[in-house]
């Protein structure tokens, strides 16, 4: 039995946690553990999974209300050890640069588009694992 990966999925709105869902599937690609979600609506229960422990990426929506990803994101990226690696989903592709100052390793506009938003989570669980190894 292969192990799974966990994915962190913050969203304040049900619809964004599901479109991330479905654009990964259970397996993002062939050469990844099949992926497990934790889905968090509020900045506490995004901090405690964190605290936890065993999430491989976090998936953090930029729109989210009242904390927005990109702020939760700089937070987690200073207040937790071996924070795992951040995928921000953004509204607009000129917030790039907010994603930057956030310090997450990859972002993706909303709505989520299953191929881009695949190959980039993907891409994100090969460097957690390598970073194991």
């Amino acid at each position: 039995m292969q192990p799974s990966a966990t994915v962190l999925v913050y969203s304040d709105d049900a619809n964004t946690r599901e479109q991330v869902r479905l654009a990964a599937g259970r397996r993002p690609a062939a050469d990844v553990p099949p992926v497990e979600f934790l889905e968090c609506a509020t900045l506490d229960a995004v901090l405690t999974a964190l605290d936890r422990g065993g999430i491989d990426v976090c998936v953090l929506d930029g729109e989210a209300v009242p904390a927005g990803g990109m702020g939760v994101c700089r937070q987690i990226k200073d207040e937790v050890f071996n924070c795992p690696p951040v995928l921000l989903l953004m509204g607009r592709p000129q917030d790039a640069w907010l994603a930057t100052w956030s310090r997450a390793e990859a972002a993706v506009t909303l709505p989520v588009e299953p191929v881009e938003f695949a190959g980039t989570l993907a891409a994100l669980l090969r460097s957690e694992s390598a970073v194991r190894a």
